[in-house]
C-alpha cells in the first residue's frame, strides 16, 4: 500500500485528491492490497481442491506457499498456515485501519478481531487467493461500526465525537511540515462526515483503489459508492484551506 503526498493544491480538496496520489511520499508506506471481487459468498471446494496439491507432502514451508494454498490448509484446522497468513498480511491491515480511523487507538484490537473473523469465516472465501482483499473487507466493516459508535456516543453525551488525528501514524518521516498540515486539515474534516462517506473517500482517494474494489470492500453497489465518494469531495471542496494559497492571496 503506497500512499503518497498531498503537495500544496492550488485549489482546495479537489486538488487535494490528485496531490494524494501523484505526489511525493507523505504517508508512511505499506504494499497496497488491491481486492479483484473474488471474495464472499458460497463455499468452493472445487477450488480449494485445485489450490491445495500437497504442499505438506511435497516438503514445501509454509512461507513460500501462496496465500491460496495457506487458506485452503488453515479451512483444515492448520495452525501454522493460519499464523503465515497473519504474518503475511498483519502490516497491511494496520495501515489500512490506520489511515481509515486517523488515529493508532485501537487499532491492534481491530486487526486481532478482523483476523479472528476471517479465521472462522475461510470456508465463506469463494477464491482463496483473494485473502488479502478479503481480510481489508472485514476490517472496513469493524473500523466502520466502531466509528459509528463513537459519533452516537458523542451524540449522547456519553464519549468524545472524534479522536485527535494521530499524524505519527498517518505521516512518514520524510513528510514537509506543509504535507503534514495538509493530512491533518484532511482529517480533522474528514472525522465530521458519515462513516460511510468518509471510509469510501479514504479507500479511493489515499488508499488509491478502484472503485470496484472499493465497492466490494464495503459491501455496496458502485452507484453508492460513487455517491459517497462525490459528497465527500464536494465537502473537502468547501472547506479545505491550502495555507500556502492564502498567504500567496495576502
Amino acid at each position: 500500500m503506497r500512499l503518497v503526498e498531498p503537495a500544496a493544491p492550488a485549489a482546495p480538496a479537489a486538488e487535494a485528491q490528485d496531490d494524494m496520489r501523484d505526489a511525493g511520499p507523505a504517508f508512511a508506506p505499506e504494499e497496497r492490497g488491491r481486492g479483484d471481487g473474488r471474495f464472499g459468498g458460497a463455499r468452493a471446494q472445487d477450488r480449494r481442491s485445485s489450490a491445495a496439491t500437497g504442499p505438506a507432502e511435497r516438503g514445501t514451508g509454509l512461507a513460500e506457499l501462496p496465500d491460496a494454498q495457506l487458506v485452503v490448509l488453515g479451512a483444515r484446522g492448520d495452525v501454522g498456515a493460519l499464523e503465515q497468513l497473519y504474518r503475511r498480511h498483519v502490516a497491511f491491515a494496520i495501515h489500512l485501519a490506520t489511515r481509515i480511523e486517523g488515529s493508532a487507538r485501537d487499532v491492534e484490537d481491530i486487526v486481532h478481531d478482523a483476523f479472528l473473523r476471517a479465521y472462522e469465516r475461510l470456508d465463506d472465501l469463494v477464491d482463496p487467493a483473494a485473502f488479502r482483499a478479503w481480510l481489508g473487507s472485514i476490517i472496513v466493516h469493524k473500523v466502520r461500526s466502531r466509528m459509528r459508535r463513537a459519533r452516537l456516543l458523542g451524540v449522547l453525551g456519553m464519549g468524545k465525537s472524534s479522536e485527535p488525528v494521530d499524524l505519527d501514524a498517518l505521516a512518514s518521516p520524510a513528510a514537509s511540515p506543509h504535507a503534514r498540515a495538509q493530512i491533518a486539515q484532511i482529517y480533522a474534516l474528514l472525522q465530521t462526515l458519515p462513516a460511510d462517506d468518509r471510509i469510501a473517500w479514504i479507500l479511493r482517494s489515499v488508499e488509491g483503489h478502484d472503485l470496484e474494489t472499493v465497492a466490494q470492500m464495503t459491501d455496496c453497489s458502485l452507484a453508492t459508492v460513487k455517491r459517497r465518494i462525490s459528497r465527500a469531495q464536494q465537502f473537502l471542496d468547501g472547506h479545505f484551506v491550502d495555507s500556502t494559497s492564502s498567504e500567496a492571496s495576502s
